[in-house]
């Protein structure tokens, strides 16, 4: 078993009586499924239907919601999920002093206590995942690896994380495919942002896809790097490791430019794109080239 301290993350507690009914009507996952043993993966768009953050959020046995999400975004958090609180009965706090996340693959016995552990809920072969005591970590350290093994292993199951692999205020739900990673209940009621994200989902208008991606040489390019076809930018280049990248492309673009034998381009290399194995959307052309 490999264990990862993930100090790139911070927890933010929501709880309360009105807790679960304020998180249900404001987030992309179903608040109401998650248990001690399930988590959800999720996010709180802008009215526009655009991720502003992305999480992981827990369940714990007395009640409370943690949310597992990126540390220089908690504080923001907080003072958003408060803008909706009105006089709904809950805490809302930053606990990133008191907690910490762990990560463990393969999904098997995690033989120290934890506050709340999971089977990570975007996909089964990540692993689990786990809040614990910060006072905790110095028993676990001796088993962890670094925090960039975490995340080649997340870059190599071609996971996207929002800050790192799409930009937040800027990409849609289905853009960073959280419609393909269990983060987004379609059958639930409404939230912020709702309307826009069914309105894709129903017509299948998603046209720009977070995908893997291969390249020349021994270091990747930077993340962020435009991504050109023909000379025509069609993404942006996301975190990369072990010589596996994720990009963000426009997947209509770049299967224009496949079938006219364009090669997809990067800081004056050539990428190679790949479906990601969990994926449904369409990438079919690309299959008989590239993936």
């Amino acid at each position: 078993m490999t264990i990862a301290h993930l100090d790139d993350r911070g927890i933010v507690r929501v709880a309360g009586e009105d807790a679960a009914v304020l998180l249900q009507n404001l987030v992309t996952c179903d608040i109401d499924a998650t248990t001690p043993q399930q988590a959800a993966y999720g996010a709180l768009l802008s009215p526009q239907g655009k991720i502003l953050f992305d999480f992981i959020v827990h369940r714990t046995e007395q009640g409370d919601f943690l949310f597992d999400i990126s540390v220089d975004k908690a504080d923001t958090f907080v003072r958003r999920l408060g803008f909706y609180r009105l006089r709904a009965k809950a805490e809302i706090e930053n606990v990133t002093d008191r907690y910490a996340v762990i990560a463990g693959w393969p999904d098997v016995n995690f033989s120290h206590s934890a506050v709340a552990k999971a089977t990570d809920p975007r996909l089964p072969a990540l692993g689990w995942r786990a809040i614990v005591n910060r006072s905790s970590l110095p028993d676990i350290q001796a088993a962890m690896v670094s925090l960039e093994n975490y995340h080649a292993h997340r870059i190599g199951l071609a996971i996207p994380e929002g800050g790192k692999d799409f930009l937040f205020e800027d990409a849609f739900p289905h853009e960073a495919d959280m419609d393909q990673l269990n983060g987004v209940a379609f059958q639930k009621g409404c939230y912020i942002g709702q309307e826009v994200v069914s309105r894709m989902q129903h017509r299948g208008t998603a046209r720009t896809r977070v995908v893997s991606a291969s390249y020349e040489g021994e270091h990747p390019p930077a993340g962020g790097t435009e991504i050109t076809a023909n000379g025509k930018p069609i993404g942006h280049t996301g975190s990369a490791a072990r010589g596996k990248l994720l990009a963000i492309i426009r997947i209509d673009k770049a299967l224009n430019a496949l079938e006219a034998s364009h090669p997809i381009m990067a800081e004056g290399r050539s990428l190679i794109l790949h479906k990601p194995e969990w994926a449904t959307f369409g990438f079919s052309s690309q299959t008989g080239k590239q993936t």
